[in-house]
């Protein structure tokens, strides 16, 4: 049998399952990778609301990450909910320092569905921020925003001036939620290829998490050997079987 591919996950914890660092093992297992993890926040919220995000400290999970490294060989790495931007550089950095040809995909969760805001909305106005997310852009392979976090991204530049902006540095899958044409995903390489990615799937209906569920089965194909654009369409594909499991917000895997 062939050996899975190890894959971390630095995610938060949804004591419902449908998000977070559970909600991209079971992506993982499902899509045969073998998923390993590292908390970055104990929540309280289910699948329609979001109390409290209580963030874990960036040296338990520098500890976290430096025992699975010294245990397993991790090419590539899923980073979900993060504190600040301070505290992902320097996650993304520990993680370069221990493997300098890994592969991030970054899903930068500002917002949950519910409306909680994980980061201060004025952290983007404040210059030196702005800066430190221009160097994690640098060192990244993907990131995944919807429309929503786009614009928040960077809040003195248009959707289409940060598009350009950041697909100048790495690889950009802009999520198609929150916009007219609902369910078209776009990609834009670092390389200035474009490529629109329509929907497929039949009876899709709102699932809490999807966001982790799409991000998190492009990483495991990219960690199974796929190319970008593939393991992007496949995991679109994946992401609408999930939508299409029932029609609850909490999808099944493995259907």
């Amino acid at each position: 049998m062939k050996a899975r591919p190890y894959i971390l996950t630095i995610a938060g914890f949804d004591p419902s399952n449908g998000a977070g660092f559970t909600a991209d093992i079971k992506t993982i297992e499902a899509l045969k990778g073998y998923g390993l993890t590292v908390c970055t926040a104990n929540t309280i919220q289910n699948d329609i609301d979001f109390k409290i995000c209580d963030w874990v400290d960036v040296k338990m999970m520098t500890k976290q990450i430096e025992i699975l490294f010294d245990r397993f060989a991790i090419d590539f790495v899923k980073i979900g909910i993060i504190e600040n931007w301070k505290v992902l550089h320097e996650i993304i950095d520990f993680l370069i320092e221990k493997n300098k040809e890994i592969k991030i995909v970054l899903d930068p969760i500002l917002r949950s569905s519910s409306d909680f805001d994980f980061h201060n909305p004025s952290i983007q106005k404040v210059s030196n921020t702005s800066v430190l997310f221009d160097q994690i852009l640098d060192k990244i392979y993907l990131i995944t925003p919807n429309y929503l976090e786009i614009e928040r991204l960077y809040v003195d530049k248009t959707i289409d001036e940060t598009v350009k902006h950041i697909s100048s540095k790495t690889n950009l899958f802009l999520k198609g939620g929150h916009r007219e044409e609902v369910g078209k995903d776009e990609l834009f390489t670092k390389g200035g290829k474009y490529f629109a990615l329509k929907p497929k799937g039949q009876n899709l209906s709102e699932k809490h998490g999807s966001g982790c569920i799409l991000s998190s089965s492009i990483i495991t194909y990219l960690a199974l050997g796929f190319p970008l654009l593939k393991a992007c369409l496949k995991g679109k594909r994946y992401t609408e079987k999930v939508l299409g499991s029932n029609k609850s917000l909490l999808g099944y895997h493995n259907v």
